[in-house]
């Protein structure tokens, strides 16, 4: 928090240096944006590069489609580089409308809104494409690699000609010896220490000479983009260490296309294409570099960012002078650099922030809080010992006493009593109520608010219910299911185990059954018994497959077993699953949760698992439809009548996409519960956990958390999440199981308030609770009506609705 609120030279918004011409933009598309914005383009000296800033992620797609439709028109033929994954979803989509449909009176009249002629059709057939970057080794042709992904949604979908196409095609690259990659590098592991060290055996030999054979094919390739030019419009996202490409932190902005490492935040971002953070560890990439983006001078660079979770780098990146550690700010040297930024990547934007502070009217009591809170962590002094000149030195505090009317003291006092009563509330009993715990993925809620759980559990007086609204499929891996399977394989024959066949133990109908195989995992838990776990994981399994393909015949489950076995075995980690295997794996995650909930005396009866249907695995996910994905949450409403609904609650594009779709869904059930019962005597918690933090000024409830409550975390997070344990699907920015991740910033959360309200606040209070935590967790508790608006305006930031 201090960095966002260190002040910036002079106490009002930031101007040019005198005698500095003020930077304007050239682009048509930009001004009219610009108009419609509420910011410059350009904070000097605080901003480095001019931002054009909008509402919201498919607005932003919008912007980048009709500025590259006007740079199309006005550059024939010119040589563009464009992203892969899915931040340029909204661009593609727009570009492609605006391709196929421009000679529709709708496509002109959007067109004619920012000045772009619709009688001159952009010949986007004769642009050169150059692919920015690659996984290697990786077949081309696999539908998790780079070059596939341009094949589908670029060459095929826009008209880019592809005998036009500069391509990393590493099926083409070469070998030594033409032998093909996988006798190359047998563990698909590329050792760079051959560039330069003596190659021991023939394998090495083989290695050593590829490596070489790629380092000519950058070399060419840089070459051959020189020759062209280099590239006139380059698109980019942004990674979260700050890279471009896979010019990660760090790199040299002189660089040029290359065979090169990657570092852990972004193998942690590649590990859902790829299968895996294993995977990712080993895998190389080919890079265009930074000075191949800044090669043509008069090249337009733009990179794209939403959402509150990029803000911090984005910030780095447009406000910070050149730095190696900051990539993208290698771009400062071109005139035609741009942000396009959403609001909430704009959010840390020191200028753009306080212009937005100045504006509201009246400051809200957040924004106070937030001001006041931020002053405090800056000064590392307790909120009841901020002076005079702790606020003269920070612009936002200053402006929050001015609008206050408060004395220094007074504003003090108020914001460290609202603390405190936010303690209180995460402190007092809580009884009487019926909790609909929600979650879009199965760790959410543990990993949000379990320690707040372990006392809200402890009285009977409450009903709680678990409701899981996806299948989770995503974040299991192939070598897991493998692992598993092989265990059943084994198991099946074992008489004792064989025996269960002749009960109706296995029949998906027999729920009893499946309270059996928990309570056999828990024993083997207490036990320490690994042949108890496994056979009980076993058994889920077996009951899993038989329910999926409708098979109770022993002879034939073995032969589906096998099928199993050799499909896991054969298919190369990332590539999209086949609808039975994808509820296989999601059931694997159902019972990980049921597990989870045995622990607190619960039944299977107790969790549901809605499996909504916009789940599906795909780079660019469905939105929530009413009959498949909003009435199975509306019948649980009707079911269990809550006094208090759970949700994951992140802001606009933080956090998974799931996460705010399954909150859309949440709401449009509300919506229609309250509409048809006149039931509004309901609460919402919002949670939040490993993917974003709530600032202390938004949240409402604190609960401490003590070092037991993050001891029953870290053993329940990995005796029964199986399949998480290992950390395959990490965050960027902890190498490590979630649940350690979870606990990390319960800590750092303690932190910020044990300077905000002073040690002997913690240390000398009269709660034993308080005086036993090392951590904190926060939440925000909202009226029906309150959660309702805020998800109608969080709904117009990521949809433009």
């Amino acid at each position: 928090m201090s960095k966002e609120t260190k002040p910036a030279p002079k106490q009002t918004s930031a101007k040019p240096k005198s005698g500095k011409k003020k930077r304007q933009p050239t682009s048509v598309v930009e001004k009219r944006y610009l108009e419609r914005s509420e910011h410059e383009f350009i904070y000097e000296p605080t901003e480095k590069i001019p931002v054009v800033q909008v509402d919201n992620f498919p607005e932003l797609g919008k912007l980048t489609a009709l500025r590259f439709v006007e740079w199309t028109q006005q550059n024939p033929g010119g040589v563009v580089s464009l992203p892969t994954g899915k931040t340029p979803e909204h661009f593609i989509r727009w570009v492609e409308h605006f391709v196929k449909n421009w000679e529709t009176k709708q496509v002109a009249a959007e067109l004619e809104k920012v000045e772009i002629d619709p009688g001159k059709k952009p010949d986007v057939g004769s642009l050169r494409f150059v692919q920015i970057d690659e996984f290697y080794p990786i077949n081309s042709f696999q539908s998790n690699s780079f070059y596939y992904y341009i094949q589908k949604y670029y060459l095929n979908a826009l008209g880019l000609d592809p005998k036009k196409a500069l391509l990393m095609n590493v099926n083409e690259i070469g070998t030594a010896e033409d032998l093909p990659l996988d006798k190359i590098f047998p563990e698909k592991i590329v050792d760079l220490s051959l560039r330069t060290r003596w190659a021991s055996n023939r394998q090495e030999r083989l290695q050593k000479r590829t490596i070489e054979i790629v380092d000519e094919f950058c070399s060419e390739y840089e070459r051959r983009i020189r020759e062209m030019g280099g590239i006139g419009f380059f698109l980019g996202g942004i990674g979260p260490d700050g890279h471009i490409g896979f010019n990660v932190k760090g790199s040299d902005h002189f660089s040029t296309t290359r065979l090169i490492p990657t570092n852990y935040e972004t193998q942690a971002a590649a590990a859902g294409d790829l299968g895996g953070i294993e995977i990712a560890r080993n895998r190389l990439v080919i890079t265009i570099g930074l000075d191949t983006i800044a090669y043509n001078k008069d090249a337009t660079a733009i990179i794209i960012a939403a959402g509150e979770a990029k803000s911090r780098i984005v910030r780095d990146s447009i406000q910070q002078p050149p730095s190696n550690l900051h990539p993208a700010t290698a771009l400062q040297q071109l005139d035609n650099a741009r942000f396009y930024l959403t609001n909430g990547a704009a959010f840390r934007l020191l200028e753009r922030r306080y212009r937005k502070f100045e504006n509201e009217n009246p400051l809200s009591q957040e924004s106070i809080e937030r001001a006041v809170f931020n002053l405090s962590v800056d000064k590392r002094k307790p909120l009841t010992e901020l002076a005079k000149e702790d606020y003269a030195s920070d612009r936002f505090a200053s402006l929050a006493l001015k609008e206050t009317g408060e004395t220094i003291e007074g504003l003090n006092k108020q914001v460290a009593d609202s603390v405190v009563r936010r303690f209180e509330r995460g402190m007092a009993m809580v009884e009487n109520e019926r909790f609909l715990h929600t979650a879009p993925h199965h760790d959410d809620i543990m990993l949000g608010y379990l320690p707040y759980l372990n006392h809200l559990v402890r009285t009977h007086k409450n009903r709680h219910h678990f409701s899981y609204l996806t299948s989770g499929f995503t974040a299991v891996t192939n070598s897991y299911m493998l692992e598993l399977l092989q265990d059943l394989r084994y198991l099946v024959e074992q008489p004792e185990f064989a025996k269960r066949f002749t009960t109706r133990y296995f029949d998906p109908a027999f729920v009893e059954g499946k309270n059996r195989d928990v309570n056999l995992y828990l024993d083997g838990i207490a036990a320490n018994s690994e042949t108890l776990k496994r056979e009980a994981v076993a058994r889920r399994m077996l009951r899993n497959i038989i329910e999926i393909f409708e098979e109770d015949n022993v002879v034939f489950l073995k032969d589906r077993i096998d099928e199993l076995l050799n499909y896991f075995s054969t298919q190369y980690p990332g590539k999209k699953d086949i609808t039975h295997v994808q509820k296989l794996k999601g059931m694997l995650r159902e019972w990980e949760v049921e597990v989870l909930w045995a622990y607190f005396g619960f039944e299977v009866s107790d969790v549901s698992h809605l499996r909504l249907g916009f789940y599906q695995g795909k780079i660019f996910t469905e939105n929530p439809e009413m009959n498949r994905d909003v009435m199975p949450i509306y019948r649980q409403l009707i079911e269990l009548k809550p006094t208090v609904v759970t949700l994951a609650l992140d802001p606009e594009g933080s956090g998974p996409d799931t996460h705010y779709k399954v909150l859309q869904a949440i709401a449009e059930a509300l919506r229609l519960y309250v509409k048809e019962t006149g039931e509004k005597n309901v609460r919402v918690w919002g949670y939040r956990n490993v993917w974003y933090r709530f600032h202390p000024a938004e949240a409402n409830i604190y609960v401490p958390v003590s070092l037991n409550s993050m001891a029953i975390m870290r053993d329940t997070f990995m005796n029964s999440f199986g399949s998480q344990k290992a950390a395959s699907f990490p965050s960027f920015e902890f190498d490590g199981p979630f649940c350690d991740l979870a606990i990390k910033i319960q800590d750092e959360q303690y932190q910020i308030l044990n300077t905000c309200l002073g040690k002997d606040y913690f240390l000398n209070h009269d709660a034993n609770r308080v005086r036993a935590a090392h951590g904190v967790l926060f939440m925000k508790e909202l009226t029906l009506d309150e959660f309702l608006e805020q998800a109608v305006e969080l709904r117009k930031l990521v949809e433009n609705e």
